[in-house]
């Protein structure tokens, strides 16, 4: 029995939330049931709320800054739950992943500069390149039997042609795809062959179902380590997007020190109070709470998996390895991504992610948020059905 109390339903109306409270400016209605954006339906570990409690019932919020168990907590985090041994001094933090992103952009390449990354792929890679003035490379993935493939020859092939900053993302969003050993250290291998700085983005990290393994492809080999900068986050991992707070491992002192002066012309000082609180927090105490979590929705994901199968044989799920993100593959039910869309939101009365969000390879897909109640889950599935079943 878990202990904890996924299962309880949450009313976030009315709080400013950007996944219930947004749905008429995103999707032109308010009548739709949100699973779109990845934030879970769940409150934090109680270790994390009594942190925060603790520091509202202070109530001096004057300035404050990570002391040196913030990072300790990190570093240990990464040590016991994924192997890797970092120094805490490579720790550096920003208030997400994305501002992180345009950071590395600013710092590692100039204007006009290639980025590569590999869509279909988390929208904002495409956004920060774009919005700093650089060229958007793409080494699209190919998708063969349901499952995500790095087609290294492109790779190599865009990699020859000047690129400066790989955006790397594992695991994968939306596509849940974890890469192995062998596919990191090929990568790895030809950014250092080619000279390009790596930024990998590993904000679903922790969100992993049995069976498999996360690799920091930072932990590989002292030549990648020396080229990556790894963003990492507690908030996809415990629910606190919130609090803005994330954290960059960058071991290379001249790369630590070229990130740390970008950071500087923007003004970043530090996190919130309530940042650094609940980061630390989070990566203390929460590992308990996170292993309840993931027989959760391993739990929904079969749910989802075995009613999609049954109810909805237009619909097949690229299976994930990892997130709490349902890559839906709805190209058979012979639609065009508005014809989705439009079904979705007037006959499923649902919001779902729309694949071409990703960019190219997104055509046909939808993506579905999972991290929620059973019965809310259900609740989407059935809906589901009612737009193309």
């Amino acid at each position: 029995m878990n202990q904890f109390n996924f299962h309880q339903k949450i009313n976030r109306e009315n709080t400013a939330s950007v996944k219930w409270d947004m749905t008429k400016a995103i999707f032109g209605t308010t009548d739709v049931l949100p699973m779109w954006v990845a934030d879970m339906d769940f409150q934090p570990p109680e270790e994390v709320k009594k942190a925060l409690e603790e520091r509202m019932d202070h109530g001096i919020f004057g300035y404050t800054y990570a002391p040196d168990s913030t990072a300790e907590a990190i570093v240990q985090w990464l040590n016991n739950r994924h192997g890797w041994k970092v120094d805490k001094v490579s720790t550096l933090y920003s208030t997400g992943v994305v501002p992180s992103i345009a950071t590395a952009i600013q710092a590692f390449t100039e204007k006009d500069d290639k980025v590569m990354l590999q869509s279909p792929v988390y929208t904002p890679f495409f956004e920060m390149i774009k919005k700093n003035g650089r060229t958007v490379v793409n080494s699209q993935l190919k998708l063969e039997n349901s499952r995500y493939q790095i087609d290294f020859e492109d790779f190599e092939s865009k990699l020859k042609e000047g690129v400066k900053l790989f955006l790397l993302c594992n695991p994968h969003n939306p596509g849940g795809r974890m890469w192995t050993e062998e596919e990191l250290r090929k990568i790895g291998e030809l950014c250092v062959k080619y000279d390009c700085i790596i930024l990998s983005d590993e904000i679903h990290s922790d969100l992993i179902f049995k069976g498999n393994k996360h690799i920091p492809i930072a932990s590989l080999d002292q030549r990648f380590a020396d080229i990556t900068i790894t963003c990492i986050a507690p908030t996809k991992t415990w629910n606190l997007a919130g609090i803005q707070a994330s954290a960059a491992v960058i071991s290379n002192d001249q790369l630590r020190k070229a990130f740390q002066e970008e950071q500087g012309k923007q003004g970043f000082f530090t996190l919130s109070a309530f940042g650094i609180l609940g980061m630390e927090a989070a990566y203390r105490h929460g590992e308990e709470w996170l292993d309840g979590l993931m027989d959760y929705l391993e739990e929904n994901k079969k749910t989802a998996a075995q009613f999609i199968k049954e109810e909805l044989s237009g619909i097949n799920i690229i299976e994930p390895d990892g997130t709490y993100l349902l890559w839906l593959d709805c190209r058979g039910l012979e639609m065009n991504d508005n014809e989705l869309r439009k079904q979705l939101l007037e006959k499923g009365k649902l919001a779902l992610e729309p694949g071409p969000k990703y960019g190219p390879g997104g055509e046909g897909f939808v993506r579905m948020n999972i991290a929620c109640p059973h019965e809310v889950l259900v609740d989407g599935l059935e809906r589901l059905k009612r737009a193309f079943g």
